[in-house]
């Protein structure tokens, strides 16, 4: 598995040499457009969608979602403004920054909303009501994981965007403190082959906030692999227990390449110990933008497939363990 997944960094590392087609790119735009279909017909079509908007209305309500998202457009204000000292790299710092903001909010509303939704209502009984209506238990678990993803979903956005201007307005703000010419923010332009022009973001922030764009996609797919693992173990466990064990699961996953490769004595034992680690827990480390960042290099299509094909088996594979753990839960 590390061999697939050390060549699918290799080619990310070695994109910045390399043209990516347009023609993949809208592929992987029509591809996300599918998805989000897909979800809008889940959420209000099916007996678990019922379940999954009344999730996400309930997270979206609770006071911990917006104080993820004023938290973080906060922190992602003052990023912008505060020097990093790092001798020009102000904006790959910001935008590592910024991707480490969003993705911790994320995860936290995840494993409140799991904890909250899931475990809160089996210890309360209020999920035997629920239950004994036309649902069983696992249209339940699948609503419940759906409508923490749709949560996800709606803090995830406002804080892309908000990070997507802000590092435009770097781009410039950087500029005028360096006593450089400042970038205009918009060019007229032809685009997609059109015979007339459109105001479009000039080279420089465009191509700045460009690049981290799939970053932005890794950090929705880990916080979606965090989730499920999240809804697994509430149907047995309490918040303090799920959300230690997360961060737990959370560190370890981001070492796993570390702890496969640092058996220096080639002990047997250890080797075991560390591949069945690294196959139990989830690889988080394949979502890590930091080296994308610190190179400027932006993540090509084909490894964005690789870690959403990566993040729907495991999410497949923690939602399946979660309907074994409840399904002999005794909610009387």
């Amino acid at each position: 598995m590390w061999n697939i997944i050390g060549t699918s960094v290799l080619a990310a590392t070695e994109a910045a040499e390399t043209t990516v087609p347009a023609s993949q790119w809208w592929t992987t735009a029509g591809v996300v457009g599918v998805l989000l279909v897909l979800l809008i017909a889940f959420t209000y079509w099916t007996r678990s969608g019922v379940i999954a908007r009344a999730t996400t209305k309930e997270a979206v309500r609770q006071p911990v979602f917006l104080l993820m998202l004023g938290i973080g457009l906060v922190v992602l204000v003052l990023n912008t403004f505060l020097p990093f000292f790092s001798l020009g790299e102000d904006v790959k710092m910001q935008k590592d920054c910024g991707l480490a903001t969003i993705l911790i909010a994320g995860l936290l509303l995840a494993i409140w909303t799991a904890s909250t939704s899931i475990a809160a209502e089996i210890e309360g009984k209020t999920a035997m009501t629920l239950l004994s209506k036309p649902v069983n238990r696992r249209q339940f678990i699948v609503g419940k994981y759906m409508g923490i993803v749709n949560a996800i979903l709606m803090l995830w956005a406002p804080l892309s965007m908000a990070l997507l201007f802000l590092i435009c307005y770097k781009v410039g703000y950087d500029a005028k403190e360096s006593s450089q010419p400042i970038p205009d923010w918009f060019e007229w332009a032809t685009v997609g082959g059109m015979s007339f022009e459109l105001p479009t973001l000039t080279a420089d922030r465009l191509d700045a906030s460009v690049h981290i764009i799939p970053g932005l996609l890794l950090i929705l797919l880990e916080t979606m692999v965090l989730a499920s693992v999240s809804v697994a173990i509430s149907t047995r466990a309490p918040m303090i227990v799920n959300m230690t064990t997360c961060f737990t699961i959370f560190v370890i996953g981001h070492l796993t390449p570390m702890l496969v490769k640092a058996n220096v004595l080639k002990l047997e034992f250890v080797q075991f110990m560390a591949q069945l680690i690294a196959t139990v827990l989830p690889a988080l480390e394949i979502f890590n933008m930091q080296g994308s960042v610190a190179t400027g290099t932006i993540v090509p299509p084909d490894y964005l497939g690789f870690s959403a094909i990566y993040c729907a088996a495991y999410c497949g594979a923690a939602i399946l363990l979660a309907f074994i753990l409840f399904e002999d839960r005794d909610l009387a």
